[in-house]
């Protein structure tokens, strides 16, 4: 698990196809690497992936032909920059929100747009995951834990403070720019149990709606 406070931006040195498959170096900048071991996980852009060799200025890991499909990792290339978070101990300060490591999919930046001293953002998620994402709820986006001031449908608005864009990789996200999402895990573990027995049932689409909400009691 992660918290979604970015520790360092790193960068990639080199993606090696294996197969289908792709074994990914990254210069790990500032990270401190020193209490990191082989098999230990790394969030790298809001991914999680497992250390599997330690060069000296970074890590080596191995990305998935599923973790390609479904993250940014498809369009990333030498020289991308990606934020870095080791994985949360049972001593650290949760101060984020609880993060898997685990994208559902990638999102687009489709306004930019200056606020004060701070800039706001407006994204474009898939539709499939506009259900979880709510107003002052939390969303992780290229691994960063933030909060949504606002939803239209399945566009979400972020305001990212200066103290933000200088530590990880936001400043440099402009209109058009493909981001990593990973929505809240409780919003997903919560809309399970109000289906009840129902999650057991093939779901074409989301199986919440008004009429089981008021058959569970959430309506009246």
């Amino acid at each position: 698990m992660f918290t979604g406070i970015i520790e360092a931006v790193g960068e990639i040195v080199s993606m090696q196809s294996k197969g289908a498959d792709v074994s990914l170096r990254v210069r790990s900048g500032t990270l401190d690497l020193a209490d990191v071991k082989l098999g230990d996980s790394i969030a790298t852009n809001g991914v999680c992936l497992t250390v599997v060799a330690l060069p000296g200025d970074g890590y080596v890991a191995d990305v998935s032909a599923e973790t390609i499909a479904r993250t940014g990792f498809a369009h990333y290339r030498k020289g991308q920059r990606v934020n870095l978070e080791k994985a949360l101990q049972p001593s650290s300060r949760l101060g984020g929100h609880l993060v898997s490591g685990h994208v559902d999919g990638v999102g687009e930046v489709v306004a930019v747009s200056p606020l004060g001293r701070a800039m706001e953002y407006w994204i474009a998620a898939p539709g499939e995951l506009a259900r979880y994402i709510a107003e002052k709820g939390s969303i992780t986006v290229d691994g960063i834990s933030l909060t949504v001031n606002s939803v239209e449908g399945a566009r979400f608005r972020l305001t990212i403070v200066p103290h933000t864009s200088q530590q990880t990789t936001v400043a440099e996200w402009k209109v058009g720019t493909r981001v990593n999402l990973e929505v809240d895990v409780i919003a997903r573990y919560l809309e399970r149990l109000v289906l009840g027995d129902k999650a057991a049932e093939p779901q074409t689409q989301s199986g919440v709606t008004l009429a089981m909400l008021a058959e569970q009691g959430f309506m009246r």
